[in-house]
């Protein structure tokens, strides 16, 4: 692994009324310009993780552990230095705005560009992210474009002022499989071109084999496998991470087919 931009330690996050840690113990690193799938079932935490490392834990969570950032100067600020892509772009799209005017409002807040200098910016990214005639997109609202179209703005909010952390919580689950594969292959590709790190939140282990380099299995909270992912689908350790293969039935990934026969 690179040099490390985040580590946990001991990071466990309990909710208001709950019985049971979202996480418990969680001890993980996360290296500079890598991609880290986090993969698991619903419920098993990973969007608690993802929350968690972008500061955005609600009100009524408490954390115990830590959440070290050896890769910055600075404790890193949710917006400028790390990214967040949410699985519904409804989350992040004011629906009554203009996308264009949206993505464009976090450049001025964050890198203290001009009007004229933010929409460029944001027309800019929105090549980048390849949004059909971006003109039309950048005055259209987020009812006007299609789902793959919206995550794409959500995608060029996220990025607009170079984060060196991205964090996308499972941002093709509402989306067609094409459509799948296309977001997936345009994240890889910003990504590496920036040097940013990204975790991509999954419950999707074929999604995630075709792209991360390392993979963190979640089961009720904790942590229970992790490593290159080429390795732990070609054979996993723990009886969590195996059972999660054996359900791709069908899959046509090579490395699975392979995991699955080995498992």
């Amino acid at each position: 692994m690179s040099a490390p931009l985040v580590n946990l330690r001991g990071l466990t996050v309990s909710y208001a009324g709950s019985l049971l840690p979202a996480l418990a113990g969680i001890d993980l690193d996360i290296g500079r310009g890598e991609t880290l799938a986090v993969i698991g079932e619903s419920g098993s935490g990973k969007s608690t993780l993802a929350l968690a490392l972008a500061g955005l834990l609600p009100d009524d969570a408490t954390v115990a552990g830590r959440i070290d950032w050896p890769g910055f100067e600075h404790q890193p600020r949710p917006g400028r230095d790390i990214g967040f892509v949410f699985q519904d772009p409804g989350a992040s799209l004011n629906p009554v705005r203009r996308v264009g005017a949206q993505v464009a409002e976090v450049a001025r807040a964050h890198l203290g560009l001009s009007r004229h200098a933010a929409r460029g910016h944001a027309l800019d990214l929105f090549r980048r992210v390849r949004l059909p005639e971006p003109e039309a997109a950048f005055r259209a609202f987020p009812h006007q474009l299609s789902g793959g179209q919206r995550q794409r703005v959500a995608i060029a909010a996220a990025i607009a002022a170079g984060p060196k952390l991205l964090i996308a919580d499972e941002p093709t689950s509402a989306l067609d499989t094409i459509v799948q594969a296309r977001i997936v292959a345009l994240l890889s590709e910003l990504v590496a071109e920036a040097g940013m790190t990204l975790v991509f939140i999954t419950h999707d282990i074929a999604l995630a084999s075709g792209f991360a380099g390392r993979v963190g299995v979640l089961d009720r909270g904790r942590l229970v496998e992790a490593g290159p992912i080429a390795a732990v689908l070609a054979a996993p350790r723990d009886a969590y991470t195996r059972m999660l293969l054996s359900c791709h039935i069908g899959l046509d990934t090579p490395p699975l087919v392979g995991a699955r026969a080995a498992s």
